[in-house]
C-alpha cells in the first residue's frame, strides 16, 4: 500500500491493484509532474478494437492520485472527488500500442489538489484530456 511515508518521489508499487491489471507503468514522478504509460490491448479496449474511455479515465485517476500522495503529510491521503474528461482521438489495439499520460499539478491547496492529465498516443497526438480534483483528507484507516 502506498502512502506519503514510503513514497517520496519513488515510483508506485501497483501489485495487486487495478493499475497492475491494466498494465499501467509509472515512468517519472516529480513534485507536480507524473508520467505513466498504459498498453492498448485486450485489457483496455472496447469490443470495437479501440482504447476504452473508461481505461483512459482509470489511467488519469491513478496518475493524479499517485501524484498527490507525496504532497500529503503522513496522516493524510488524497481522494478523487471530481473527474472531467474529453476523449478527442482514438487508438487502435495493435501489438505494442501504448498511451502516455502526463499529469501536471495546476493547484496545490491545503485541502484540494487539481491535476491536468493529457493522454497521448505514441506519435504525441492528444487522445484524452482530464481534469482531476483530489480532496486531501485525514487517514481513517
Amino acid at each position: 500500500m502506498q502512502n506519503s511515508d514510503n513514497m517520496a518521489n519513488s515510483l508506485p508499487d501497483l501489485k495487486g491493484s487495478m493499475g497492475e491489471h491494466l498494465g499501467i507503468k509509472f515512468i517519472t514522478m516529480e513534485e507536480g509532474k507524473v508520467i505513466a504509460t498504459m498498453p492498448v490491448d485486450h485489457r483496455t479496449c472496447q469490443p470495437f478494437g479501440i482504447l476504452n474511455g473508461g481505461a483512459s479515465l482509470a489511467l488519469a485517476e491513478m496518475v493524479a492520485g499517485h501524484g498527490s500522495v507525496p504532497l500529503c503529510s503522513p496522516n493524510e491521503m488524497p481522494c478523487g472527488i471530481q473527474v472531467s474528461a474529453n476523449h478527442v482521438g482514438m487508438v487502435k489495439v495493435e501489438k505494442g500500442a501504448l498511451v502516455k499520460a502526463t499529469g501536471t499539478l495546476i493547484h496545490r491547496g491545503r485541502t484540494t489538489h487539481i491535476w491536468n492529465i493529457d493522454i497521448t498516443n505514441s506519435e504525441g497526438k492528444l487522445i484524452s484530456t482530464a481534469r482531476i480534483v483530489n480532496q486531501i483528507v485525514k487517514k481513517r484507516i
